[in-house]
Protein backbone atom coordinates (compact mmCIF):
# COMPACT_ATOMS: atom_id res chain seq x y z
CA UNK A 1 0.00 0.00 0.00
CA UNK A 2 3.02 2.57 0.86
CA UNK A 3 4.10 1.69 -2.53
CA UNK A 4 1.25 2.84 -4.45
CA UNK A 5 0.95 6.12 -2.10
CA UNK A 6 4.34 6.98 -3.15
CA UNK A 7 3.67 6.74 -6.62
CA UNK A 8 0.62 8.55 -6.69
CA UNK A 9 2.09 11.07 -4.53
CA UNK A 10 5.37 10.78 -7.62
CA UNK A 11 2.72 11.00 -10.38
CA UNK A 12 0.97 13.90 -9.00
CA UNK A 13 4.26 16.27 -8.18
CA UNK A 14 5.13 15.72 -11.90
CA UNK A 15 1.56 16.52 -13.07
CA UNK A 16 1.63 19.73 -11.35
CA UNK A 17 5.08 20.80 -12.52
CA UNK A 18 3.65 20.43 -16.29
CA UNK A 19 0.65 22.74 -15.54
CA UNK A 20 3.17 24.80 -13.27
CA UNK A 21 5.17 25.05 -16.87
CA UNK A 22 2.38 25.30 -18.69
CA UNK A 23 0.92 28.23 -17.27
CA UNK A 24 4.22 29.93 -16.75
CA UNK A 25 5.20 30.16 -20.48
CA UNK A 26 1.24 30.90 -21.31
CA UNK A 27 2.02 33.73 -18.85
CA UNK A 28 5.10 34.73 -20.37
CA UNK A 29 4.05 34.59 -23.72
CA UNK A 30 1.10 36.75 -23.57
CA UNK A 31 3.16 39.23 -21.54
CA UNK A 32 5.33 39.49 -24.60
CA UNK A 33 2.89 39.93 -26.44
CA UNK A 34 1.42 42.82 -24.71
CA UNK A 35 5.08 44.30 -24.12
CA UNK A 36 5.23 44.28 -27.44
CA UNK A 37 2.05 45.68 -28.56
CA UNK A 38 3.18 48.81 -26.49
CA UNK A 39 7.06 49.13 -27.49
CA UNK A 40 6.95 48.68 -31.02
CA UNK A 41 4.75 46.91 -33.40
CA UNK A 42 7.24 45.41 -35.75
CA UNK A 43 9.71 44.08 -32.81
CA UNK A 44 9.16 40.50 -31.03
CA UNK A 45 11.40 40.79 -28.67
CA UNK A 46 10.01 40.17 -25.52
CA UNK A 47 7.22 37.61 -27.12
CA UNK A 48 10.77 35.29 -27.27
CA UNK A 49 12.97 36.60 -24.58
CA UNK A 50 10.22 36.24 -22.06
CA UNK A 51 9.13 32.61 -22.68
CA UNK A 52 13.21 31.90 -22.52
CA UNK A 53 14.34 33.45 -19.58
CA UNK A 54 10.95 31.71 -17.41
CA UNK A 55 12.23 28.37 -19.43
CA UNK A 56 15.63 29.33 -17.88
CA UNK A 57 14.39 30.09 -14.54
CA UNK A 58 11.73 26.84 -13.95
CA UNK A 59 14.58 24.59 -15.05
CA UNK A 60 17.45 26.09 -12.58
CA UNK A 61 15.00 25.70 -10.20
CA UNK A 62 13.90 22.08 -11.43
CA UNK A 63 17.87 21.40 -11.16
CA UNK A 64 18.43 22.59 -7.94
CA UNK A 65 15.13 20.62 -6.13
CA UNK A 66 16.04 17.29 -7.71
CA UNK A 67 20.01 17.67 -7.15
CA UNK A 68 19.10 17.71 -3.09
CA UNK A 69 19.89 14.83 -1.67
CA UNK A 70 16.76 12.80 -0.33
CA UNK A 71 16.11 12.24 3.65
Amino acid sequence: MSDKKDSNRELMQYAGLATQWLVMLGLAVWAGIMIDKRVSETSRIFTIALPLLALTISLWQLIKKFNKPKK
